[in-house]
């Protein structure tokens, strides 16, 4: 296995691109490929990619998927320079908890999408080995 790219199913597509571009995420692919109508959107922001689909779009061919908001999902985002990336966005968004230090060491912020997902954005510090 290579990568893992997170097909996410969204009520309100044009909202949720417009949050994931205030965290620095820029839109890499769409259909259809002109808006505004769009059912499904690439985004990225270095290493991380998301993909986020509107439930419609495959109400026929895939009837098994379903969600309440949010599910019971939280994606974990590894990232430098935390808190400069908190700075930014702590007034825009909804932050669950505050930038915190963890018990193993990482420094962590909690903040919740227009879908109810749960976005945890960490920076590991380097462990030295003694």
């Amino acid at each position: 296995m290579e990568s893992l790219s997170p097909n996410i199913f969204v009520t309100d597509i044009t909202a949720t691109i417009n949050f994931y571009k205030l965290l620095g995420f820029e839109v890499t692919m769409t259909v259809p490929e002109q808006g505004p109508d769009f059912v499904w959107v690439m985004m990225a922001k270095g290493n991380v990619t998301f993909m986020f689909q509107t439930l419609e779009s495959l109400a026929d061919k895939l009837p098994q998927i379903s969600r309440a908001d949010g599910a019971s999902l939280l994606l974990y985002i590894s990232v430098k320079d935390i808190r400069i990336l908190f700075d930014q966005v702590k007034d825009k968004v909804t932050v669950l908890k505050d930038l915190e230090t963890t018990f193993y060491g990482a420094t962590e912020f909690s903040i919740l999408d227009p879908n109810n997902y749960v976005l945890t954005f960490a920076e590991h510090q380097p462990h030295d080995n003694v």
